[in-house]
């Protein structure tokens, strides 16, 4: 059976970048409290009504197909992870298709709702498609426009300093090596805690929180009576429409399960922590990047962090921080690159990949 690899990356980020003292003239916070706390010292915010998410997908998937060496028409398949979807429906697969021009109805197109962990399921997904031989250049994309949907209000301080804008790509490919190429994936979930990590509006849940949760909440819409509309002005007033996230639990449970599902993956392989020439987290908080770091006895060269410029882009942070690693000459023929990431679900997954 073959083996698939990573054939070609590219990331794009956005040109306007929002500091964190930008952040202190609409809200009440400042530098030193989202540095201490985050490691986040500014991020990337993308052109309002002119970039979307599945445009700065396209501008990333672009590099990722010149990187590979191929045209945009040598694509048969397509793989999009994201949270922050131009539409509710439908997904940005075919958006993407469609910015591209390559609106073939033999290509078919996947999106992918895993939040963080969103990359790295596509990844898992392609590699099983390549491995069967189904697909031979399948572009997986991950992308997130979060400030369109964030409180930029002292409300929601604590989960708008985090987020950013931005995109990654790449094509994977058939590896007739099969010491070489994505080794293995591992995917985990456990919705035991969705509601910890949430953003719960627009949906189609009709008001009701379950126990994980506080009581139905009344949006004020009288006629419902098997539900409510999507979108009511108390819901705004309310801030419903923004996520909502119990910062200290999900730290808890992301400084166990990321260094857990590395190992799983590197045991699965034959291979130790020691074998890691290079750690590509997704960029949830910078403090958890060092504490796995320091689990895993990794030097500062061996893993790779950008959330201090670019914040949390979730899906796109894993493809966004790899095509920097292999831009910077840091990831070379035959090393040990491991992906990881944990986020809202909770979902969490890893990647072992021999370059």
């Amino acid at each position: 059976m073959l083996n698939s690899k990573i054939g070609g990356l590219g990331h794009y980020v956005p040109d306007k970048v929002v500091t964190n003292h930008d952040l202190e003239k609409i809200m009440d916070t400042t530098d030193e409290w989202i540095v201490e706390r985050t490691g986040i010292s500014e991020r990337r915010y993308g052109k309002k009504h002119q970039e979307t998410t599945s445009s700065m997908g396209a501008k990333a998937a672009l590099l990722a197909i010149k990187n590979a060496g191929i045209s945009k028409e040598d694509v048969d398949f397509i793989i999009f992870a994201t949270l922050s979807p131009d539409y509710y429906f439908p997904g940005c697969g075919v958006l993407l298709q469609r910015e591209l021009g390559i609106t073939d109805s033999a290509i078919g197109a996947l999106d992918i709702r895993n939040q963080c962990s969103g990359f790295i399921y596509g990844l898992s997904v392609a590699d099983q498609y390549i491995k069967t031989g189904m697909y031979k250049n399948i572009l997986l994309v991950g992308a997130e426009m979060h400030s369109m949907g964030l409180d930029y209000t002292t409300r929601g301080r604590n989960v708008t300093v985090i987020f950013g804008d931005g995109a990654g790509a790449a094509i994977i490919q058939p590896e007739e090596n099969s010491q070489k190429g994505i080794l293995n994936t591992f995917l985990h979930s456990d919705g035991t805690y969705a509601e910890k990590l949430i953003m719960v509006n627009p949906g189609a849940h009709g008001g009701y929180h379950n126990d994980k949760m506080e009581a139905p909440v009344d949006y004020g819409y009288p006629d419902a009576e098997y539900g409510e509309v999507f979108v009511t002005q108390k819901m705004l007033d309310d801030g419903l429409l923004s996520p909502h996230m119990e910062g200290q639990f999900v730290f808890k449970m992301a400084v166990v399960k990321f260094p857990e599902v590395i190992l799983n993956g590197l045991s699965k392989a034959g291979l130790t922590a020691k074998d890691i020439d290079m750690l590509i987290p997704h960029q949830a908080n910078l403090r958890i990047s060092q504490f796995v770091q320091r689990k895993l006895g990794l030097r500062d060269e061996q893993i790779w962090n950008n959330i201090q410029r670019y914040g949390n882009t979730t899906a796109a942070s894993v493809p966004i921080a790899l095509s920097e690693a292999m831009e910077s000459g840091m990831i070379k023929e035959g090393n040990i690159v491991c992906l990881a990431a944990f986020g809202s679900g909770f979902t969490w997954a890893s990647a072992t990949i021999r370059w």
